[in-house]
């Protein structure tokens, strides 16, 4: 009994540790969410797997690899700030925004209905305009790397940006815009083509670069023709075209919000309206047998 006690007297706790342990978990979470999606978490994981090695070599003896790696330790610190350098800039400026603590956490039915009538809205002006537009959306799958291929904004979300970026003349014209969350993350991004042989002849090259987006991602591709300016929204390899701005809007609201929240504010809705539920999540976009349009 007594040696019980003093086990618990040894592993007692002070307030002083619980508090230190609790800011390193919070400063390894807003770590993993900084490099989310990113190339970032790959060689995250590279730095890792070479700290591990380290600890062994210590612990084997091996003075030649431990001292070699020790060496490069020096040159890695600062290769890291350089590599990681648009995270820390992305991280740093979340932090100096009024109230940006709010991407820590889930967002509610209104956040997911307002970026979803934001982008519709977006793509009702390009369309009026006859514009060629490109949207791709962010969802589970990262989209950092393609991100960085082109011109990186990290931008506020609004209709006006987002029509602006695609103004003919425009050197961001030609290019996908990335949206994730509420902010639009690049400009400019060069797409990999679908690479299904069938049926791809009806298809210009922003609808197939949205359906080869959307093959190898989860992400949503939302496309405006130049010619006839007909909207499409293209997700996991397949494309529903002729879309209205309410059409779409309710389309991306039900495919971006989780579905507890959407059937929460679904439920909503209806009270509000009197009208019984119809069934079922915003149907998943059908392959198109529609001819091709633009470029």
């Amino acid at each position: 009994m007594d040696q019980l006690r003093d086990l618990a007297a040894d592993l007692r706790i002070e307030p002083s540790a619980l508090l230190d342990i609790f800011l390193t978990a919070v400063l390894i979470y807003l770590v993993l969410r900084l490099i989310q999606g990113t190339r970032a978490v790959r060689l995250a994981i590279g730095a890792a797997i070479v700290y591990a090695v380290y600890v062994i070599a210590l612990e084997l003896d091996l003075r030649l690899l431990s001292g070699i790696l020790q060496t490069g330790a020096v040159v890695g610190l600062v290769a890291l700030v350089v590599v990681f350098q648009p995270e820390l800039r992305r991280g740093l400026d979340r932090l100096g925004r009024v109230g940006s603590w709010a991407w820590l956490g889930a967002s509610d039915a209104s956040g997911y209905q307002r970026r979803a009538a934001i982008i519709a809205a977006a793509a009702a002006k390009l369309q009026r305009r006859r514009t060629g537009a490109l949207i791709v959306v962010e969802r589970d799958t990262g989209l950092g790397d393609m991100a960085e291929a082109g011109v990186i904004m990290n931008a506020d979300l609004s209709a006006e940006l987002l029509a602006s970026l695609f103004a003919p003349g425009y050197p961001l014209h030609d290019g996908a815009v990335i949206v994730s969350g509420d902010e639009i993350v690049a400009a400019g991004v060069m797409l990999p083509l679908a690479e299904r042989e069938t049926s791809l002849e009806h298809y210009g090259t922003r609808h197939r670069a949205a359906l080869g987006v959307t093959e190898q991602t989860d992400a949503l591709a939302i496309v405006v023709s130049e010619e006839s300016g007909a909207i499409s929204l293209a997700q996991t390899g397949r494309i529903v075209r002729e879309l209205d701005e309410d059409e779409l809007r309710q389309r991306l609201y039900g495919l971006l919000a989780p579905t507890d929240v959407s059937s929460r504010a679904r439920r909503v809705s209806w009270r509000h309206n009197g009208a019984a539920p119809s069934g079922g999540d915003t149907p998943e976009p059908a392959p198109s047998a529609e001819g091709g349009d633009e470029r």
